[in-house]
């Protein structure tokens, strides 16, 4: 199964580049990935008028979706706007391979990220053991590097990693941070996507989103540069995925 990972839009702000916006677009039809991930900050500000871009632009995407708000979203009451267009703030697709649950880290007007217990339930419920098991929010859960002073991260990520590595999950990705990264902890992969077409990026790094790919048996995930569609391989392994 191919799942495309896109993050951090920011429609339609000032850094958005619509060159770039076009060729991400691009990029997903040629890879024709079965699911696509947003993980959040689709808008700048949270505004109805950003939203309405960013529903047109993404309705141009024909895969199934898997869409959270990120901390951009939760602006001016975006929150609300959100369910509107996008739906539950806690979506969640299954096939016969692959569980993905979207749960939204975000708070109003707040920038940091915010999971809660009240909502832990909702993952313990809804990813069962006999499928890959994927968790996508808008906040990074381990710091990343290169980033600078550590802001923003989960305010409860301690709680809620050792709730992913207890529930066995397998794939947490995230946005947020702007620049592409990927730890594995105990049999967890938290992958982060870079900015898919916003100039809001950090030093020379470049427009990207992540195609991973996975079977019963491995996995691999590419860094794809939204500017010239050059594939970075940053994880080809074989996983054991139930055990």
């Amino acid at each position: 199964m191919r799942i495309a990972h896109i993050s951090d839009l920011h429609l339609p702000g000032k850094n958005f580049v619509r060159e770039w916006g076009e060729r991400l677009l691009a990029e997903l039809a040629s890879r024709e990935p079965e699911l696509v991930v947003i993980t959040g900050d689709m808008t700048d500000d949270g505004y109805l008028h950003e939203y309405e871009v960013a529903h047109e632009f993404i309705e141009r995407i024909e895969a199934e979706k898997v869409i959270v708000p990120g901390n951009h979203d939760a602006r001016n009451k975006g929150y609300e706007v959100f369910e509107e267009l996008f739906g539950t703030r806690y979506p969640l697709y299954r096939n016969d391979m692959v569980t993905v649950l979207g749960m939204d880290s975000s708070e109003p007007d707040i920038d940091d990220g915010h999971i809660g217990r009240e909502t832990y339930g909702i993952l313990e419920e809804r990813l069962p053991e006999d499928t890959i098991k994927v968790v996508a929010l808008h906040h990074h859960v381990i710091p990343i590097p290169g980033t600078g002073r550590e802001r923003n991260i989960l305010i409860d990520a301690g709680d809620f990693l050792k709730l992913c590595i207890d529930r066995h999950v397998h794939f947490v990705l995230s946005g947020h941070k702007h620049l592409p990264w990927m730890w594995k902890l105990e049999h967890t992969y938290f992958i982060t996507a870079g900015t898919a077409c916003s100039r809001r990026l950090k030093g020379r790094s470049y427009p990207s989103f992540n195609l991973l790919s996975i079977t019963e048996s491995a996995v691999s995930v590419k860094e794809i540069n939204v500017t010239n569609g050059a594939e970075k391989e940053i994880l080809r392994e074989k996983t054991p995925f139930h055990e």
